[in-house]
């Protein structure tokens, strides 16, 4: 899959979750977070495409999928990134 179907796979399963997502400009590179009981993942929206796509799928897996059907690749996709990170 490439990026961009990752990332669309990515955004249908937080809105499934009913997790909101913000692009927005900023000094950051973005993440989960409860804004007044809103649940959100806010992301920089000058990030590049794999970078963006990176942010969300850590975003999520901090909520929690663990139960959840998602396709092998995205689920792949997620672990390889929580992989990488935890490397860093």
């Amino acid at each position: 899959m490439t990026h961009e179907q990752i990332l669309s796979e990515l955004e249908q399963l937080a809105s499934n979750c009913g997790i909101s997502i913000r692009y927005e400009k900023g000094d950051f590179d973005g993440g989960y977070c409860v804004l007044k009981a809103e649940r959100l993942i806010v992301i920089n929206k000058r990030l590049a495409l794999a970078r963006r796509t990176s942010v969300l799928a850590q975003g999520l897996a901090e909520v929690g999928i663990d139960e959840m059907y998602l396709k092998p690749a995205v689920r792949e996709y997620i672990e390889d990134e929580l992989a990488r990170v935890a490397k860093t």
